[in-house]
């Protein structure tokens, strides 16, 4: 039943007796959710039936249950609250690991409610039975078996706290189909008391000063900002402040892209492997590295081992696990960024109001004039074919401040992180540690569920968008009017990409059929029609601003275009895998030279 309409008569209030999935209901609408995206199954068809009657929660029902978990993050990414799926035993479970899996990579709240067989069925093999528990442990923040009705309200709780305190992460709840059956007297606990769950508290102050201490003499700065800074909900203006009081340049990660706007002066972008030849070479020659919610992955350090040798590293991050886990943290600083980031900008301005500062004139001019040598740009291929970075800047310009960007992974990922603008947090959606293809129709979808009224575009490859397209019809008989720009280079992109480099061009299996020539298996105009969406192609430069301005005048469906694109282009900077960031190319065969120390 949709949100606003009428509840059944029976419907049990609180501290009335209950079945399990009343309370389960019950207990949903008590942590605040709204927004629920899933499928019935068998195991958990107990608890589809009192959601009917609910008021309070709407309900989406995916095409595939991977699809249901993916929308979840989408939501949750926006608003920063845990987002929500629920689906049965089983393969229903099983094809939500990766969703869980990709949550738990790049520390989105999730809660994940899977149904499960009888109890006493559980160990024999049962219909549909699966053990989504041991499955998913190594990458939930915690799971729960319940068993009996009287768990639930008190579970539901705690997966809700776990999910969203700390490190924010996946829960996963698991309900045996007779916890579901069974009558309980609802209880609604006054306070969740995890023992052994105690997420960080305040940052240790000395800490905090060292870490000033350490800035202040700096001569050449460096600072690394990652997703926990979206995770963490940093005002912009508190990392502003931050970022003004130590006017050192920075670099955002992939996950944090949207964490400062991308036109700001010492934005030098992202770092890593295919990162920009100022943020890469920047960390390479810092002697002080200031890390906030950022844990040195290898797409950003490159060969570990030479990765920013001679620089002092700040590590600031909630999770102590992080800490000194890729890179020795010389200073270590534990706490939720929300308290660290204006504690540190309070303690810089406290040091360099009692003692002046290094001198970073002579650092900032020599970052600004490689940032000004290297820009990231590209080199038209010959095939006559649009050029996708040419059709990703073309988007950026057509969408507003407000829009929220979502990606696949691949190529057009890449692309969208050097050449789309950010004005404000929470706009950017990507599978960063996972790299799940899949990812972007339904993130996308939970995107616009949880802001229907912001634009959400969705950048995918024609691999990508494969994997998960059903959910087009979600969206359409939803109402999820998602606006989705294909960047189709009929064939597996990055993939081709290496083969292309180092593989001698021996195209192994990357060629989609999807793009130019007379073969398109599927045709995606075609494809999203039958799905209900208006479907536009694009081949030629020429058409490119106005089939744009065509989708963006369309708010009451999804919208799809289809780009026609060159399979030769590549994703430039790039550092080769094993090798020094040193040795960054900024297009094949030329590496930049930074000035002699």
């Amino acid at each position: 039943m949709a949100r606003g309409s009428t509840p059944s008569a029976q419907e049990p209030q609180d501290r009335l007796l209950m079945t399990g999935a009343q309370a389960l209901v019950r207990a949903l609408e008590k942590v605040g959710v709204t927004d629920i995206f899933g499928m019935p199954g068998g195991a958990i068809l107990p608890f589809y039936d009192p959601l009917l009657a609910s008021e309070k929660i709407r309900h989406v029902l995916v095409r595939h249950e991977q699809g249901a978990g993916h929308a979840a993050q989408g939501y949750a990414m926006v608003t920063g609250k845990p987002g929500v799926c629920v689906v049965t035993s089983g393969p229903g479970a099983t094809n939500l690991v990766t969703a869980i899996a990709d949550a738990h990579m790049d520390s989105v709240p999730l809660v994940a409610i899977t149904g499960q067989v009888g109890v006493k069925a559980i160990g024999t093999d049962a219909f549909q039975e699966a053990d989504i528990v041991g499955a998913t442990m190594p990458f939930v923040k915690h799971s729960f078996l319940v068993t009996t009705p009287e768990e639930i309200p008190v579970r539901v709780a705690e997966a809700f706290h776990i999910a969203a305190t700390g490190r924010p992460g996946p829960v996963l709840i698991d309900v045996t189909k007779n916890a579901q059956e069974g009558m309980v007297e609802f209880r609604w606990p006054s306070k969740v008391n995890l023992r052994g769950y105690t997420p960080p508290g305040k940052p240790n102050q000395r800490r905090v000063a060292q870490a000033a201490e350490v800035i202040s003499a700096a001569e050449r700065p460096v600072l690394y900002l990652g997703g926990g800074l979206n995770r963490a909900g940093v005002p912009t203006n508190q990392l502003t402040e931050l970022i003004d009081v130590i006017g050192a340049p920075f670099v955002t990660t992939l996950t944090a892209l949207d964490v400062m706007p991308t036109d700001h002066p010492l934005n030098l972008g992202m770092p890593g492997m295919h990162g920009t030849v100022a943020a890469v070479g920047a960390l390479q020659r810092a002697d002080v590295i200031v890390t906030l919610g950022a844990r040195f992955d290898d797409r950003v350090t490159g060969k570990p081992d030479t990765f920013a040798r001679r620089a002092t590293i700040v590590h600031v991050d909630i999770d102590p696990a992080e800490i000194s886990k890729v890179r020795t943290a010389d200073v270590p600083i534990v706490g939720d960024l929300i308290d660290v980031v204006p504690a540190l900008a309070a303690a810089c301005r406290a040091q360099f109001s009692e003692e002046p500062r290094t001198e970073i004139d002579q650092w900032l001019t020599e970052v600004a004039h490689i940032r000004a040598t290297y820009p990231t740009g590209w080199t038209d291929t010959d095939d006559g074919l649009l050029q996708p970075q040419e059709v990703i800047t073309h988007l950026d310009k057509a969408a507003g401040e407000d829009a929220i960007w979502v990606t696949g992974v691949g190529q057009h990922q890449m692309w969208a992180a050097h050449y789309l603008h950010f004005f404000r947090p929470r706009s950017w959606l990507t599978s960063a540690g996972a790299g799940t293809m899949g990812y972007g129709v339904p993130a996308a979808m939970g995107a616009k569920e949880a802001c229907p009224d912001r634009p959400v575009w969705l950048i995918d490859g024609d691999g990508c968008f494969q994997m998960t397209n059903q959910e087009l019809a979600t969206c359409t008989l939803n109402n999820i009017p998602i606006k989705v720009a294909i960047i189709n280079n009929s064939s597996l992109g990055m993939v081709r990409q290496w083969q292309t480099l180092f593989y001698g061009q021996r195209y192994s299996n990357t060629d989609l059929h999807t793009g130019a020539g007379t073969q398109r298996v599927p045709d995606f105009v075609k494809m999203a029609e039958a799905y209900g969406a208006v479907a536009l192609r694009c081949e030629q430069l020429e058409d490119l601003d106005d089939i744009i301005a065509q989708a963006n005048a369309i708010n009451d469906r999804p919208v799809v275009i289809d780009f026609i694109v060159s399979a030769d282009a590549q994703v430039w900077p790039m550092v080769a895998a094993g090798v020094s960031n040193d040795e960054i190319q900024h297009a094949r065969g030329m590496s930049p030279t930074w000035e002699e120390e």
